[in-house]
């Protein structure tokens, strides 16, 4: 029942349904069946392509993990879940994988240290993408992106799915419209205990794992549990923390309802404060305040103690001089100066969609939104433009929280010079806008 309500919404929408979204109008591609690849089968991989299955007839033709296990996994659900009931071919290599050049869309959901060398080879290859935030590990594999993007003409939108949030679509016309009126601060915060805790020792790698291959460009640190399948996150070799895994959300959230560009400076201080026994060697604490001019972006996360507003752990506050503004993923709150204060809680789409009601691990309440970003994207691969999400904004976003962590590890504030793509008049910061590879794989940057 359930996967004939998917197909019977699935070809709705492929006939050229419109999809209404607050702010913006998504309209649906016509019927081409476009062939699909997923690199990174893993939690948020299997979460974007079963989306992106419910909206459009697409062919899952092929899955690629160092994970054997996942992997295989992947497949069997993709085989229940597509309306052909084919398996796809599976690759434990993605250059393997996208030589076949058999790939309309690809989606990238492997750890943040893979996605530039994942999104480059796969806009070579031909396809267009649909790549997890952050983009990048680093400001230069950033750069890489956009270029092989642009060179490539393919459309890629990046997974910042707060652009395609119904509710935050709706909060944005408040913003639009002037409601707030002069917005001179806005804080972005997260307190989820979401830092690993443990410290368990290092081990050989399950049977499974390809731990070399998983590690890829990155040093190569012992295997540890905690690392795969979901906690690389807590590793700065993988990753950029709490700054690059959830701040870039509300500080591209914040950019969008805005409109801003890139921040003028950058400036962070924290470190690992109250946590010290963790195997986790990202931040337990940082705050960082991004310069936009009149405006200035203050962030805060930590992992311990009470959220400051324990009904939103996550979100953002926008503070202007007629009303503020409260923005997470489960609504928002409008409070104006004068007037009456309103209030608007997140889309679920249960009924039209039911299988959300017991898919394992899905993040429900954000299940509308990927389905909205997913139709984004297909509408500009039929139709041309550039996806609410474009690569360009994703670098954005992605830099300025790069810097936050480049700006705390120097102890000092960093001039962007968005421009050049540097930080003004500080040689030694700028040596650190690229990360150094593991051999035999080669950074992609090329000044």
């Amino acid at each position: 029942m359930h996967r004939r309500e998917l197909i019977h919404a699935a070809a709705g929408l492929a006939a050229g349904a419109a999809v209404s979204l607050p702010g913006r109008a998504t309209a649906a591609p016509q019927a081409k069946k476009y062939r699909v690849g997923l690199i990174g089968t893993g939690w948020y991989g299997k979460c974007d392509l079963f989306r992106l299955i419910q909206v459009s007839p697409v062919e899952v033709v092929s899955l690629c993990d160092a994970d054997s296990r996942l992997l295989d996994e992947a497949a069997t659900m993709v085989a229940e879940r597509q309306a052909s009931h084919k398996r796809p071919q599976t690759y434990s290599d993605y250059l393997e994988m996208l030589k076949a050049k058999d790939l309309d869309i690809v989606l990238i959901a492997s750890p943040d240290h893979w996605h530039a060398l994942h999104m480059i080879a796969a806009v070579e290859a031909g396809a267009h993408v649909y790549c997890q935030k952050p983009i990048s590990t680093d400001i230069r594999e950033g750069q890489a992106m956009l270029a092989a993007a642009r060179k490539h003409n393919r459309v890629v939108q990046i997974g910042t799915q707060r652009r395609s949030t119904p509710h935050i679509a709706e909060a944005r016309k408040i913003v639009q419209d002037g409601r707030l009126g002069n917005i001179a601060l806005v804080e972005n915060y997260c307190y989820y205990h979401m830092r690993a805790r443990e410290n368990p020792p290092d081990e050989a790698p399950p049977a499974n794992l390809d731990w070399e291959m998983w590690t890829g460009p990155a040093p190569l640190r012992p295997y540890n549990r905690i690392a795969h399948p979901r906690g690389w996150r807590a590793f700065t070799e993988y990753g950029n923390g709490i700054v690059g895994d959830m701040c870039v959300h509300m500080l591209d959230m914040t950019r969008w309802l805005m409109d801003l560009g890139a921040p003028q400076s950058v400036s962070s201080e924290g470190g690992i404060l109250v946590d010290k026994a963790s195997k986790a060697n990202i931040s337990d604490t940082q705050l960082a305040t991004f310069d936009f001019g009149p405006t200035k972006v203050v962030w805060q996360h930590r992992t311990w103690g009470h959220a400051n507003d324990p009904t939103i752990p996550w979100g953002a506050t926008l503070y202007g001089d007629k009303g503020s503004l409260k923005v997470s993923v489960n609504g928002y709150d409008f409070q104006p100066m004068e007037g009456k204060a309103s209030h608007k809680e997140v889309t679920y789409e249960l009924e039209q969609y039911p299988i959300d009601k017991t898919e394992k691990d899905l993040e429900r309440h954000v299940a509308p939104a990927i389905r909205y970003h997913m139709l984004d994207l297909l509408k500009c691969i039929e139709q041309g433009g550039r996806p609410v999400a474009d690569i360009e904004e994703g670098y954005i976003s992605s830099s300025a929280c790069i810097l936050a962590n480049l700006a705390m590890k120097v102890g000092r504030t960093l001039h962007w010079d968005a421009e050049r793509g540097e930080i003004r008049g500080d040689a030694e910061a700028n040596r650190l806008l690229a990360r150094p590879y593991r051999k035999p794989w080669v950074h992609p940057y090329k000044a």
